[in-house]
């Protein structure tokens, strides 16, 4: 029986029985109702013996730095051992700075440089059973999660401490908590300090799983002058889902929010010989806007992307102010604009967009280059031709949902054309729509550009995050920021310029003051606002930085210190993201030495816990998750050599999954439809899945069968083993649902599905995500997925198997055949004749496919790619027999005699 709790900023802690045995009562009498909830009867808090005695949030923010501890302290009442999981959401903007566990014995953790901390696990990279590895989960949050065992009767105590630089965003700061326990908490506490110079001026905090009345209740608030305080600290008896239930209604958000008084242009703070520089000014026009939207209508749009781009857009130009000026350009296989040149948004051009909006339709495939070269051009155009407009704030907007793949497709270059097209002139945007493309590409292109990206998630609130995001730029007060600083008095400043400031936002800038230069030090700036110049000069308040110091003591200087380092790694990693060779080196040595002078969990860095070991003698460890293990599924689409417009509209964008018993699964977006097929032959036989015959680079794999089956049933079978090889560099990967091996002919080390590791060969990487599933990209040109299928409770089958997933596969040959190579090739077919089957709950059709006209089924078939366990459903048209027709040749003609 499981049973869990947890927090985030999720703090999680679940709790797994070792042994099967009835959960015990708690040690001692259950905690007191407090007033106003009599009606709720007593219950017993803990799970199969195990319950949680407390779990608490502590967060102190001084200057806009956030300093979090969670701390949690779980009782075993069983007369046997159990495990525990502390399992953590944080901020994927924070860095883990601290760890501590305590059973009988208190375990530290120790941060070093990631290459150490890995040569002393086995294999170079690996986390045993209680490693506490970093994964992205969900929008803005990384999970974390660390396993011990708990002996009988005994308890633990677990502690972890991450930091962030909190960002002002349309007014306000935010400090967001996701709370889900799943589990009754003898005492839950949430406790948020604030501390800011300039005084606070509005403070609130909700939590979207309470009901006012219970929010009232639980959740105190208070601010005076430069201190807030928010406490949320539920009995057990208000965490109950009901009065009698032992489930807990904790589950959703606690959100702090707040904002700082703006009466002073200067908010200057200064400790310890560093300073900390808040540019925010309030009561400034507005500027007038130049504004370009470079719409990405390629077939991958097709659904509802178009439809919340489609909404988003509307609304987007409902806020547009008459004074401002735009254009629209669309991008397809062919490029097109609205206007071709800026128009004023005067009533009737906004109702003229917004009928070109509402009946633009989607085709071909993605000139991403060209698209953006054209709204470029026509904001170039229009500052050298139209003087009245260079005084505008122009801002270049894009969306795509997919890759380059018309026109110039390499991504350097497109980089470098886009470089030297804007030269600095004004910031692109870029927003990704979905997880089919390569954001790091448009993040990179971005901050080249004095913008930034952001990712738009397929949901049911895709146009709002849209809107969201203009609504953060819709405002832009000042052009060409620069905050400057004497240059004998200052050193290690972070980005001190800015190309737009908008309203709402704030300007950060942090640095070190030498010694005995403080009476020197000040701040100057200069910027260009609407129809003046802006300028300023900040001076120190000394006599008020040391009432702060008395106010706030070591804390002020302490995080004023941790404030600069946050900033300076975070724009090192960014910069380190665009470059190659020895800068890169020079970039990653920068990061790696703060990262460890400040002692904070960086991806160069891993914390190791002294005096704890897993079953094999490994110490755990804490990692940010390599970009690799987290990378974005890409579905690529393969255009014919000079296609004509017509023909590449019936391209398949592939995405090739086989999967159980095993389902090849051909998905084509362009016609909105998806074929799948089934291979019914013996356990022991090998077939091929993808073969180049150019490069020699193959993938294969071995069937296994159900270890039970009723009989006269048919015997399922699964693929239980993979070999994928690629000559051109000798690589050689042999995957089953117990090991993976690399270079097995030559005694290469192997790996367990226990391990979490990253493997180099040349241009070839490895990604094991433990337990869950593994990721090979070759040289850039391919990418693919295996899934490990476990056996889990109630399972239908019998035994672990593998899943194979085709994710990119852009750079293969033309020539690439086998069961699902051979699909990674342009082919169109038409589905026509829908009528009852000969099952009347299934529908069957006409499929003309490959010179074919076959009978198909409707059915369902599961995509195991994200969700291993449950998986999600596909609807496709099922080919019968062994895919006869619709696959070259017939099934035996791709049986091999070996796996490489």
């Amino acid at each position: 029986m499981d049973g869990a709790m947890g927090l985030r900023t999720l703090l999680c802690v679940y709790l797994v029985s070792l042994l099967t045995l009835q959960a015990m009562p708690a040690l001692g009498s259950a905690p007191r109702r407090a007033k106003g909830s009599e009606k709720r009867q007593t219950v017993d808090t803990a799970v199969n013996g195990v319950f949680i005695q407390s779990l608490k949030v502590n967060c102190k923010v001084t200057s806009r730095f956030a300093h979090y501890v969670i701390t949690s302290q779980v009782v075993n009442t069983a007369d046997s051992a159990r495990e525990a999981a502390f399992e953590v959401e944080i901020p994927k903007t924070a860095f883990i700075s601290d760890f501590a566990m305590s059973n009988k014995n208190t375990y530290i953790g120790d941060i070093k440089d990631k290459v150490t901390a890995w040569k002393q696990y086995r294999k170079a990279a690996i986390s045993g059973d209680n490693a506490g590895l970093v994964r992205a989960s969900g929008r803005n949050m990384e999970q974390f999660t660390i396993h011990i065992t708990i002996g009988p009767r005994s308890k633990a105590t677990f502690q972890l401490t991450y930091e962030e630089v909190l960002k002002r965003k349309l007014t306000q700061y935010d400090i967001t908590i996701k709370v889900k326990p799943k589990q009754l908490v003898h005492h839950f506490e949430i406790d948020v300090d604030i501390f800011e110079p300039q005084g606070i001026s509005k403070l609130d905090a909700q939590a979207s799983f309470l009901t006012k009345e219970l929010a009232a209740q639980t959740i105190k608030k208070s601010f005076s002058g430069k201190k807030g305080h928010v406490l949320f600290r539920p009995t057990v008896g208000q965490q109950q889902s009901c009065p009698t239930c032992s489930t807990s209604l904790l589950n959703g958000d606690f959100k702090v929010t707040y904002d700082v008084n703006r009466d002073k242009l200067c908010d200057l703070l200064v400790a310890n010989n560093y300073f900390a520089h808040f540019f925010a000014p309030q009561n400034l026009t507005n500027m007038r806007k130049n504004l370009v939207f470079v719409i990405d209508i390629s077939g991958s749009m097709e659904g509802q992307k178009v439809k919340q781009t489609k909404e988003a857009l509307l609304k987007i130009l409902g806020d547009i102010q008459p004074e401002d000026y735009f254009d629209l350009v669309l991008f397809g296989t062919h490029v097109q604009s609205w206007r071709g040149s800026l128009v004023q948004a005067s009533e009737a051009n906004l109702q003229a967009a917004r009928d070109f909006v509402g009946r633009f339709s989607l085709h071909g495939a993605t000139n991403l280059n060209g698209g953006l070269l054209q709204g470029i051009e026509i904001l170039n155009k229009a500052k050298e031709s139209l003087p009245e407009l260079s005084n505008h704030a122009s801002i270049l907007i894009m969306l795509t949902d997919g890759e380059p793949t018309e026109g110039v497709t390499d991504r350097a270059l497109i980089q470098k054309n886009i470089r030297n097209a804007i030269q600095g002139r004004f910031p692109l945007y870029n927003l990704g729509f979905g997880h089919d493309l390569d954001f790091n590409f448009l993040e990179v292109m971005s901050m080249e550009n004095n913008g930034w990206a952001q990712r738009i998630y397929e949901d049911h609130d895709a146009a709002q995050q849209l809107q969201g995001f203009y609504k953060q730029v819709a405002n832009p007060l000042l052009v060409d920021v620069d905050l400057q600083y004497p240059q004998d008095a200052v050193s290690a400043l972070t980005q001190h310029r800015h190309k737009q400031y908008y309203d709402g936002s704030e300007i950060m800038v942090a640095g070190r003051i030498a010694d005995h230069k403080l009476g020197s030090f000040k701040a100057d700036v200069k910027a260009q606002g609407e129809g003046r110049e802006f300028k300023t000069t900040c001076l120190v308040d000394e006599e008020e930085m040391k009432k702060l110091l008395q106010e706030r003591g070591h804390m002020l200087e302490n995080h004023v210190e941790r404030l600069w380092a946050y900033l300076t790694i975070r724009e090192l990693l960014a910069k380190r993201m665009k470059t190659e060779g020895e800068e890169k080196a020079s970039l990653s040595a920068q990061v790696l030495k703060m990262s460890l002078d400040y002692q904070f969990v960086t991806p160069l860095t891993s914390m190791t816990i002294r005096g704890m070991a897993d079953e094999d003698g490994l110490e755990p460890t804490i990692d940010k998750s390599p970009d690799e293990m987290v990378g974005p599924r890409r579905i690529a689409c393969l255009p014919q050599p000079a296609p004509s417009a017509d023909a590449q509209s019936n391209g398949v964008h592939a995405w090739l999954p086989v999967d159980t018993d095993p389902h090849f699964i051909i998905h084509v977006p362009q016609k909105e439809d998806t074929l799948c097929f089934n291979i019914n032959e013996e356990p022991g036989v090998i077939l091929s899945l993808v073969q180049d015959p150019d490069t020699g680079f193959s993938v294969n794999g071995q069937l296994i069968g159900s270890k039970a089956r009723s009989p006269g049933q048919h015997e399922g079978t699964y693929f239980g083993r993979l070999g994928i090889t690629d000559p051109a560099t000798g690589f050689q990967l042999e995957v089953t649902p117990q090991n993976i091996t690399l270079s097995p002919g030559s005694d290469g080390p192997v790996f367990s599905w226990k391990d979490q590791a990253v493997l180099r060969q040349d241009g070839t990487v490895v990604a094991i995500n433990r337990k869950r599933n593994l990721v090979v990209s070759v040289d850039d040109k391919a990418t693919f997925e295996v899934v490990l299928h476990r056996v889990w409770r109630g399972s239908a089958v019998h035994q672990a198997f593998l899943g194979f997933y085709v994710l990119d596969s852009r750079w293969m040959s033309p020539r690439t055949h086998g069961l699902l190579g051979q699909f990674l090739h342009p082919f169109d077919f038409e589905v026509s004749d829908l009528r009852p089957g000969s099952d009347p709950t299934k529908t069957d059709a006409t499929l003309v496919v490959k010179n074919h006209q076959l009978t198909v089924t409707r059915g369902l078939q599961k995509d195991y790619s994200k969700d291993p366990r449950r998986g999600a459903e596909v609807s496709c048209w099922f080919v019968h027999n062994n895919g006869a027709g619709l696959i070259d040749g017939i099934h035996t003609d791709y049986i091999v005699p070996d796996i490489f």
